[in-house]
């Protein structure tokens, strides 16, 4: 067997400041798989389900607020095409309206400036008995994570064990993120704010919150009025921001990747307010009032059992065949895989589905809602053939948090995890019956920068090089958008100066300390003191303190051979520049100059970003591999 090496050390001290720290990618898809218990992802048949448009979740609106009750459910979704199994799926829905629980969840609208209140119920018992519902996935115990076993005494903590433990079969922790929101700290889905469903079976000694809940509900009543409920978190949405794609997901400490994997996300259309754009102009709402010509995709990997439910490894040995030993008598943990790639594309909860569109030109809302995977997408008439060969460019006009300085024309886009791109294509210049395929060309492995086909081999062109497809069919009606070339686009202004300061931060990995060879153990985020990165876990102290108003400039150091989706709470912020050892700086892509909350921070380069912070509370930061968020790569920051 061939592996890939992740033993190159860092230069200078900031190995022997915590283990052995080091940089590398030794994921390879063929050993992720290999030898799992999965459907033959070439044998589920492509482009027969039709895309699932998500329609608006249901809410109750008022005077100057929406409101909103919100439940994460467990139940059967047909996923996989019909006459192959179903898939038990967990999913949010407007709590007691039955047919709204899906996964990816329903989209909430919301208008900019004008406040929305979301109850989210953490619904996860079974429907009769109100037991609790164990985890779809396998749960590591050794990881530092949410560990409502542990009791208020252990919770949110890094549990010992005498023997290597198995999965973790106890109720399950959630707590909702709005991605991208301009939002107070009760209200942005704090990882140690999580809470247990409300059921009689928990376990005795059991911790039923996390230990920032009640300082949330508090500072919540404080400011808004009420408590929570039992098995419930509160979350009030100003959204006094521009426009944009936003999204909701899980948040919960250490277990965030299977939380996510496991279906609970779904899209947060802000729209209005001074930056963005009058109704019409962009491709939107059709005759009957739906959203025919404006789609919101969000894109997933995922692999399934061959009775049809999600597959996830129960151990590490899927990664990269280290067997053992495990935590106790190592400091490797048993089941965490430092990262994984599904071998089925799905789009809106769909595998490869089908989506017919008019001659005329449609709004694509992407979204990459990977746990791990980089997706360079391309639109193709032959869906195997690489490289692809582009058919239409994306007509890209907004990113995570708002409009662009102007459209950009690419023929292929790169999306990191949590990246949204706000993208027209025109549809209008093929013929009636021409097959359109969204195909990918990024790696099955973990993404280091490059072009496909030169630094990366492409995605499987059989299954994960496919994405879906879209049938062109006859235009129905005129078409009434602006042509993308000739928008003028409402960009939001950079975060205001001066700059208060200027922070050098660090991207890290580590191998085992005890186990020669073997690793990576953990991802880590830290500081640069002068040319030395060091390494800094979920629960040291604070080192991140912007003052109420501050504007800052962080660079991010990366000494891994990974890139990572940098995603920072709270703020929209300025991609300045990026740099690599030795190199002179080179500015943002022109596809980054809106408002950011995600950015790709590439091997051996540091990464410039502006924010500014004019919220007090606390917040935090983290790499969006939500493997590597999970196991130590995510830090809090307090501003004020």
């Amino acid at each position: 067997m061939t592996t890939v090496s992740r033993r190159t050390l860092l230069a200078g001290g900031a190995a022997g400041a915590a283990g052995l720290f080091v940089t590398g990618s030794g994921s390879v898809h063929a050993l992720s798989l290999r030898g799992a218990p999965v459907l033959d992802p070439t044998t589920v048949p492509k482009y027969v389900s039709s895309l699932l448009v998500p329609p608006t979740m249901p809410g109750t609106p008022g005077a100057d607020l929406d409101r909103y009750v919100v439940s994460v459910r467990q139940f059967r979704q047909q996923v996989l095409p019909r006459g192959l199994p179903g898939t038990t799926v967990w999913g949010y829905g407007a709590e007691g309206v039955r047919g709204t629980h899906n996964a990816p969840s329903l989209t909430i609208e919301a208008r900019v400036d004008r406040p929305v209140e979301v109850t989210w119920v953490n619904g996860l018992v079974h429907g009769t008995s109100g037991r609790y519902l164990p985890h779809l996935l396998p749960v590591d115990p050794t990881l530092h994570w949410a560990n409502p076993g542990g009791g208020e005494e252990g919770r949110d903590g890094h549990p010992m064990f005498m023997q290597t433990p198995g999965p973790y079969t106890g109720p399950v922790p959630i707590v909702v993120h709005l991605h991208g929101g301009h939002t107070d700290e009760e209200s942005d889905g704090y990882p140690e704010a999580w809470f247990l469903p409300d059921s009689r079976s928990i376990p005795r000694g059991y911790a039923r919150v996390g230990t920032h809940y009640d300082e949330m509900a508090q500072t919540y009543a404080a400011r808004h009025g009420g408590t929570w409920a039992p098995g419930t978190q509160k979350a009030r949405y100003g959204n006094d921001q521009p426009a944009g794609t936003l999204w909701f997901h899980d948040h919960a400490l250490g277990i965030t990747r299977l939380n996510v994997y496991a279906g609970p996300a779904g899209f947060f259309l802000l729209r209005g307010g001074a930056y963005d754009l009058e109704p019409g102009v962009l491709p939107g709402p059709g005759p009957d009032g739906g959203m025919p010509f404006e789609i919101p995709l969000a894109i997933q990997d995922r692999a399934f059992r061959r009775n049809g439910n999600l597959f996830y490894p129960d151990t590490r040995a899927y990664f990269d065949e280290f067997a053992g030993p495990y935590v106790p008598h190592s400091d490797i943990a048993p089941i965490w895989n430092p990262e994984f790639f599904g071998n089925a594309m799905m789009v809106n909860g769909r595998t490869w589905p089908d989506h017919r569109v008019e001659r005329r030109r449609y709004r694509l809302r992407l979204l990459n809602g990977c746990g791990s995977r980089f997706l360079v997408l391309a639109l193709a008439t032959d869906p195997t053939a690489r490289p692809a060969t582009p058919v239409a460019p994306f007509w890209q006009v907004g990113g995570d948090g708002g409009f662009l300085r102007e459209p950009v024309a690419m023929e292929r886009l790169l999306l990191a995890p949590a990246e949204r791109a706000d993208v027209v294509v025109d549809f209008g210049a093929f013929p009636a019956g021409t097959e359109v395929f969204l195909v990918n060309e990024g790696p099955d492995e973990p993404f280091g920068g490059g072009e496909p086909g030169e630094e990366f081999e492409w995605a499987d062109p059989a299954t994960t090089g496919q994405v879906m497809r879209f049938t062109v069919v006859d235009r129905v009606g005129p078409e009434t958008s602006t042509p993308p070339d000739e928008l003028s686009l409402p960009a939001p202004p950079p975060p205001p100066g001066p700059t208060a300061r200027t922070r050098t931060l660090a991207l890290l990995e580590a191998d085992s300390e005890v186990l020669a060879d073997v690793g990576p153990r953990a991802a880590f985020l830290g500081v640069m003191d002068g040319a030395v990165a060091v390494p800094l876990g979920w629960d040291d102290d604070v080192t991140e303190h912007p003052g109420v108003g501050d504007t800052e400039v962080w660079e991010i150091h990366n000494h891994t051979m990974d890139a990572h989706p940098i995603h920072v709470h709270l703020v929209q912020f300025e991609v300045l520049d990026r740099q690599a050892d030795g190199q002179p700086s080179r500015p943002a892509e022109p596809n980054e100059s809106g408002p950011k909350d995600t950015v790709i921070a590439y091997p051996h380069e540091v990464t410039r970003i502006r924010a500014h912070f004019d919220k007090p509370g606390l917040f935090v930061w983290h790499c969006h591999i939500l493997e590597h968020e999970d196991h130590e790569m995510m830090r809090p920051f307090r501003v004020g």
